[in-house]
């Protein structure tokens, strides 16, 4: 029996999961992205309480490794490898866009081709391509999305389209065989049975030195007034 806590913080949506062999118990979530430092933990705490479950419990905590936003995953793994070290349990971290392609597929199922976006601002996205296995069809990258995008996909397959950054694509792509849907997916509830999984095969990651994956690097940009 295992109990594993959820941590997902890539976007806007910030949640707390946690699970017990791979089966949801109960889930806390918050959409004020400014946010997640002050509520995650709490979250945690809350969430530990509601289900009478301790700390020490704990089997495993897992957390959502990107891409998305970089404030948002520092958060997240912080506080995930923070509590890994005080209690002496594994991490275990879960591509983001795969579990919301899980999720995707969960709930609708029938499409060759899986595609969560993430939105990187403008017209670009994070986005890969899953089938309904989860196997990977196109790699994680960053797209700046054109009328051509996805094209030669879109000849011979249904793909389905989904995330935060998918609806701002649907006036380009607009082939028969582009679908969308205004679900996001992007929520650790979609981690518990990738979680469960990876902790049966004990396919943990060095809590010292992961480090979210950003997919590109973070830039601070300069205000434009001058205060002196």
């Amino acid at each position: 029996m295992s109990y594993i806590l959820s941590i997902e913080s890539a976007t806007h949506m910030a949640s707390v999961v946690l699970s017990k062999d791979g089966q949801v118990l109960r889930m806390m979530e918050n959409s004020h992205d400014k946010s997640h430092a002050e509520w995650l933990s709490v979250f945690v705490e809350q969430l530990l309480l509601s289900e009478g479950i301790s700390t020490q419990q704990l089997s495993a905590v897992a957390v959502s490794e990107g891409p998305g936003s970089y404030t948002g995953l520092r958060i997240g793994v912080s506080l995930a490898k923070g509590l890994c070290y005080g209690l002496d349990i594994p991490l275990i971290a879960i591509p983001t866009l795969k579990a919301m392609a899980f999720g995707a597929a969960e709930a609708h199922p029938g499409f060759d081709w899986y595609v969560p976006m993430i939105d990187a601002r403008r017209m670009e996205v994070y986005a890969a391509g899953y089938n309904a296995q989860l196997e990977v069809l196109l790699p994680v990258s960053a797209h700046i999305i054109d009328p051509s995008s996805f094209a030669e996909v879109l000849e011979n397959k249904q793909v389905l389209f989904f995330g935060t950054g998918a609806l701002k694509c649907r006036d380009f792509l607009t082939h028969k065989h582009a679908h969308f849907i205004d679900e996001q997916f992007v929520s650790a509830q979609h981690m518990a049975q990738l979680v469960h999984q990876n902790y049966q095969e004990r396919q943990f990651v060095d809590t010292a030195y992961f480090e979210p994956f950003y997919l590109k690097e973070f830039v601070a940009l300069k205000s434009a007034k001058s205060y002196f």
